[in-house]
C-alpha cells in the first residue's frame, strides 16, 4: 500500500482557530478502497480533517495532494482531480424543497438532463438508501431524523450516469450517526458499507465518528486524534490489542487517564 499514491495526503498540515492550534504537522494518507475513521475526544480537529479534505478551508502550514498534485487554495478555486462528496452531521437539507429537489439538486442546476430523467435517478437514490419512492414528494419536516439522513446519504451519491467521470471516488462523512438511535445506527452504518460496495472498485471513504458501533462496524482502518496530532492508527482489529493508553482510555470511556477530561 505505501508504494501506490495516495487519492490524498496530508503533510505536516497546521490549523488554527484563532489562538488555538487544532492540528499540528498532521501526516494523513487516504488510499483507494479504504474505510478510515477518524476517532478521537472532542474538538481535536476530527471534522477540521474533512474540510481540508474537501477544500472548504486551507491549512496555515503543510501541504495537501491530490492523486500526487499538489492543491492550490479551496476547492472553489480549483477542479481537483477527484471526485469528493461529503454527507454532513446534520442532514444539511432545504427545509423549502421536496426530497427529489433535494436528492436531485445537482442535476437540476448542473446538468441538462430532462426533469423525467432527473426523477428516475432520484427515485433509484432513494431505493439504494433503503426509501420508498414515495419518499421523493415529501419535504424534510415530513420525515424522521433517520430518514432525513438517508436522504442526505442519497443526495451526496447522485450523479449524472451520462458522465461516468463524476461518479463519487471517495466520500466524506461528518458523524452519520451522531444523534441516531442505536436501531437507526445500525441502519446507517450497514449502508455506509453497501454504498461503498455499489460504487467502483477503487471508491473510499473517510469517516469522523464517537460512536463505538459505527468506529467497528464501518472502520478498517482508524486513526486517533488527540492534541493537534496522530497519536496511534492501525487496523479495527487492533483496536482491544493496543497498549496504546489514550486508545484504551478513549474505548473504556474512564475518566482516569492521559485525556483531559473537560468538565
Amino acid at each position: 500500500m505505501s508504494e501506490k499514491v495516495p487519492l490524498i495526503e496530508l503533510k505536516g498540515v497546521s490549523k488554527s482557530f484563532g489562538d488555538r492550534k487544532i492540528l499540528n504537522k498532521i501526516d494523513l494518507q487516504v488510499y483507494h478502497q479504504d474505510a478510515l475513521v477518524i476517532i478521537g475526544p472532542s474538538g481535536t480537529g476530527k471534522s477540521t480533517i474533512l474540510r481540508l479534505i474537501a477544500g472548504l478551508i486551507e491549512p496555515d502550514e503543510g501541504e495537501i495532494y491530490i492523486k500526487g498534485e499538489k492543491r492550490k487554495g479551496l476547492i472553489e478555486d480549483n477542479t481537483d482531480p477527484l471526485n469528493m462528496t461529503m454527507v454532513f452531521q446534520q442532514a444539511a437539507l432545504f427545509d423549502s424543497l421536496t426530497v427529489r429537489e433535494n436528492v436531485g439538486f445537482s442535476l437540476y442546476q448542473h446538468s441538462n438532463l430532462s426533469s423525467k430523467k432527473i426523477k428516475k435517478i432520484v427515485n433509484e437514490s432513494l431505493e439504494k438508501v433503503g426509501l420508498p419512492t414515495e419518499t421523493a414528494d415529501l419535504f424534510p419536516s415530513e420525515l424522521s431524523g433517520g430518514m432525513r439522513k438517508r436522504v442526505s446519504f442519497a443526495r451526496a451519491v447522485v450523479f449524472n450516469p451520462e458522465k461516468q467521470e463524476e461518479h463519487p471516488e471517495i466520500v466524506l462523512y461528518d458523524e452519520p450517526t451522531a444523534g441516531l438511535d442505536p436501531i437507526a445506527s445500525t441502519v446507517v452504518e450497514d449502508l455506509v458499507r453497501k454504498l461503498q460496495s455499489s460504487f467502483t472498485d477503487s471508491t473510499a471513504y473517510v469517516m469522523v465518528s464517537h460512536q463505538e458501533s459505527t468506529i467497528r462496524r464501518t472502520g478498517d482502518r482508524v486513526v486517533f486524534l488527540y492534541d493537534g496530532k496522530v497519536q496511534w492508527q492501525g487496523g479495527v482489529g487492533e483496536i482491544d490489542d493496543t497498549e496504546n493508553q489514550l486508545v484504551k482510555q478513549f474505548f473504556s470511556a474512564s475518566t482516569q487517564g492521559p485525556i483531559k477530561v473537560i468538565n
